[in-house]
């Protein structure tokens, strides 16, 4: 009687094991299911359901209509790379977004976009961008190829080697720009002020990028020329902050002048020195309407130094910001010309087979609200070149003049808080 029970309970058991496994397996195999589904359902965000409204008049059997004509009409279709089709058809799609800053990159351009992320590589030492549909010159980088050739904030980049780069996405623009060492490129550019367009011709070297640079001025004067918000420009800047306190000046000009901008909580570790503690820095608003908050970390030292901000077309992205939270918390001058307007976040995406997405996930808007992307920022006091400038004068620096000027007329007792 003891065996049959035991038998009985044992049968029980294993039946229980069994449904459990099975039951396991049915959940493991749901969740497979939903993370490999059809990508159109991953877009719908359905499954098994009815479409939503918005893509009733979306065709998606119109992409294989095309494909398949390619493939039986098109003369060479014994050499079409279809892996290459693929690419371009979402390269089309990302493209059709209309951000120049959401790109889709193939294996071989992921791989240099994470190569210039650690800032190993060759090339003419320029951050470019895309306005109003245009190649366009961001800032070229002090002491480098593009600013050695003569390449300057604003201008833009009709041909790369004699090929039209109006059609190209930026990484694309980039992937040509870029070489070996030692080789050159020719670029095609228009500037304000040119009756046509000129050829610049520059040879390609190791990037080097400076990140910090002081001078002492007279009349207690002191300047921080920061170049790029690098992953080290915070402790830079910390030790520029020690040289100013050492050379006994009382005054300071920021000088964000072709400053492409970097990383974000660099600008606000920067922003802490001269903004009391707690105070936001910058927005960061999603596509639901939510925002993140930056607030200043409240260093205090530069709190109340009387200051000036020197930025012009050539002032991006973490410049602004910068600029943008010294101008709406401390009500500091900002001297120049109109920021570029690089506002954007973006996030860079693993795909299947080493490819990435570089998708924009955010906008930053300075502590007042005021929207960065795509509108830059207006100087407080904006400075126009001479026309005809003399020989006596091509040396004159007419921002940092003005910018000198503007703090002479400022002290202590001035500064707001």
């Amino acid at each position: 009687m003891f065996y049959a029970k035991k038998l009985k309970y044992e049968k029980i058991v294993s039946i229980i094991l069994v449904l459990i496994v099975l039951g396991a397996s049915f959940f493991v195999g749901i969740i497979y299911g939903y993370d490999h589904r059809p990508g159109v359902d991953k877009v719908m965000g359905i499954l098994g359901q009815k479409a939503p409204p918005q893509f009733d008049s979306v065709d998606f059997d119109l992409f294989w209509d095309v494909w398949s004509r390619l493939e039986n009409k098109y003369v060479d279709s014994s050499k079409l790379d279809r892996q290459k089709l693929v690419y371009g058809a979402i390269g089309g799609l990302v493209k059709a977004v209309g951000d120049p800053h959401t790109e889709f990159m193939p294996p071989a351009q992921a791989k240099q976009f994470q190569q210039d992320i650690k800032g190993s590589f060759d090339g003419i030492g320029a951050e470019i961008g895309i306005r109003k549909g245009i190649l366009t010159v961001i800032a070229p980088l002090k002491d480098n190829p593009a600013e050695k050739a003569g390449i300057k904030a604003g201008d833009k980049i009709l041909q790369i080697d004699g090929k039209d780069a109006g059609d190209l996405m930026l990484d694309e623009a980039v992937q040509r720009i870029r070489g070996p060492h030692g080789s050159t490129v020719k670029l095609l550019i228009f500037r304000d002020g040119f009756d046509k367009p000129k050829e610049f011709l520059v040879k390609r070297d190791v990037i080097r990028v400076a990140v910090v640079e002081t001078e002492k001025k007279s009349d207690g004067i002191f300047v921080i020329k920061l170049h790029q918000f690098t992953e080290n420009a915070g402790i830079e800047f910390r030790k520029a902050i020690n040289e100013f306190r050492a050379s006994g000046s009382k005054k300071l000009i920021l000088d964000l002048r072709n400053d492409p901008g970097g990383y974000l909580t660099v600008s606000v570790d920067i922003a802490s020195w001269f903004i009391p503690a707690g105070e936001i820095v910058a927005r960061e608003r999603f596509s639901d309407g939510n925002e993140d908050l930056y607030r200043s970390n409240g260093y205090g030292l530069l709190e109340h130094t009387p200051t000036v901000v020197i930025i012009n077309e050539g002032s991006a992205s973490a410049s602004e910001i910068l600029s943008g939270a010294l101008r709406d918390i401390r009500h500091i001058t900002l001297v120049g010309k109109k920021s570029y307007g690089k506002g954007s976040v973006q996030e860079v995406e693993d795909l299947p087979k080493s490819a990435s997405l570089k998708i924009t996930i955010a906008k930053w808007l300075t502590p007042n609200g005021t929207e960065i992307d795509g509108k830059g920022i207006d100087p407080d006091i904006t400075v126009e070149l001479p026309q005809d400038i003399s020989e006596n004068d091509i040396d004159r620096d007419f921002f940092m003049e003005k910018a000198i000027e503007v703090l002479k007329k400022t002290d202590s007792t001035t500064v707001s808080n």
